[in-house]
C-alpha cells in the first residue's frame, strides 16, 4: 500500500503540457498559448474555441515523438508572431479520451468563428508559418 502512495506522489508531481516536454521553450509574449495538461482542460479549451470567433490553431503532439519536439519550439516562437490566434498544444497521451482520433503526431488543427477549417499532418516551420499567415 505505501508503495502504491509514493507512486500516485510520484505521478502528481510531474509536469504535464508545455512544461512536462522537457523542452528549452521560446516565452509566450502575448498570452495567447495555452497548454491542456488532461481530457478535461482539453475539452474547456475546445469549447472556448468553438465558442469564439477568433481564429485558433491546435498542436496534437506527443513527448515521446521526435519530429513534435522539434516543431514545438518553432510553434512557441509563432504565437508571438502571430498575436491574434490562439495556439494550444495538447499531449495525445495526457489527454487520451479527447485526442483518440488523432493518428498522427503532430497533427495541427486550425479552427475559424468555432469550426474546424483545416489539418495539417507533420511538421515543417515553414508549411505551418504558411498555414497560420492562412488561417490568421
Amino acid at each position: 500500500m505505501k508503495q502504491k502512495k509514493e507512486t500516485d506522489m510520484e505521478e502528481s508531481g510531474k509536469k504535464k503540457g508545455l512544461e512536462g516536454t522537457g523542452l528549452s521553450l521560446p516565452k509566450n509574449l502575448y498570452g495567447n498559448l495555452r497548454s491542456a495538461s488532461g481530457d478535461e482542460q482539453l475539452m474547456e479549451i475546445l469549447s472556448a474555441i468553438k465558442a469564439s470567433k477568433s481564429p485558433a490553431v491546435i498542436n496534437y503532439g506527443s513527448s515521446w515523438c521526435q519530429v513534435c519536439s522539434h516543431i514545438l519550439p518553432a510553434f512557441c516562437r509563432l504565437s508571438n508572431d502571430f498575436k491574434k490566434l490562439s495556439f494550444v498544444y495538447a499531449d495525445i497521451d495526457e489527454c487520451p479520451e479527447t485526442t483518440q482520433n488523432i493518428r498522427y503526431t503532430p497533427t495541427f488543427q486550425f479552427y475559424r468563428d468555432g469550426e474546424k477549417v483545416d489539418e495539417m499532418y507533420g511538421a515543417g516551420e515553414q508549411r505551418l508559418r504558411d498555414r497560420l499567415w492562412l488561417h490568421s
